[in-house]
């Protein structure tokens, strides 16, 4: 069954979407095979605890360099990516993640 994921620490996930607070969350829904699309928010507030063995901020980049490097070196098919973040230095970069992840998986096909 392919799922879609929101990653958000503050923001109710659409209806339909799982809803993640930490980026290892998407990573390993990711792994499944089964996420048709994300959205991403960048800034991951600590006032839910950070995972355990977790002692830097997390944000939703990282899910996006994991997916980068996936694509790039593994072949991995990518989801839909969605960028929600109200950050915009943040979004600048993450798009631009975004698009160097669409340009590998368009030479793996």
């Amino acid at each position: 069954m392919k799922v879609k994921v929101w990653l958000d620490d503050f923001r109710p996930a659409p209806t339909g979407w799982i809803r993640t607070y930490w980026p290892e969350e998407v990573i390993e829904l990711l792994k499944t095979g089964d996420v048709e699309e994300i959205s991403l928010d960048h800034d991951l507030g600590d006032h839910f605890g950070r995972p355990l063995g977790v002692d830097k901020e997390r944000t939703g980049y990282d899910v996006l360099v994991w997916l980068e490097r996936a694509v790039a070196t593994e072949g991995f098919n990518p989801p839909v990516i969605n960028v929600h973040t109200a950050n915009p230095v943040a979004e600048v970069r993450m798009l631009a993640t975004v698009r160097s992840i669409e340009k590998f998986a368009r030479k793996n096909r």
